[in-house]
């Protein structure tokens, strides 16, 4: 895909990831974090790392299989998250324990949903109806 064409749909993307994404971290972080961190990481997390998986990414791989794009792009975003996440909120008496693991998971799953969604959305060509 042209650069032109992931720039015009970064905004779109961006967006439809932080809807998919924030519910499931809303109700997967854990309890410690306030409604409002937990509303705060759907948007900042995704923010970080959606303009890398979009932008920067996809001409690395161009060359590649979509397969070994899809393989880096969704190891790097919620690897990349849960390290920033932990930077950010992260307290020392919490490390190694469940609350840390329930938070990392929550944005694994967060990731994967809105994974899903994209393939699912790629699959019946919606989202060339959007741009």
């Amino acid at each position: 895909m042209p650069s032109v064409e992931l720039w015009r749909f970064l905004p779109l993307g961006y967006l439809l990831t932080i809807l998919v994404e924030t519910p499931v971290l809303l109700v997967g972080l854990s309890r410690r974090h306030s409604w409002k961190r937990r509303v705060w990481a759907g948007v900042w997390l995704t923010a970080c790392t959606y303009p890398i998986v979009e932008l920067v990414l996809p001409p690395l791989f161009s060359s590649s299989s979509r397969a070994l794009y899809l393989v880096a792009a969704e190891t790097f975003a919620p690897v990349a998250e849960c390290l920033l996440f932990w930077l950010a909120f992260g307290e020392k008496e919490y490390l190694g324990k469940f609350c840390m693991w329930r938070d990392f998971i929550a944005i694994i799953v967060a990731n994967l949903a809105s994974f899903g969604v994209g393939e699912l959305l790629n699959a019946y060509r919606w989202l060339g109806l959007l741009g």
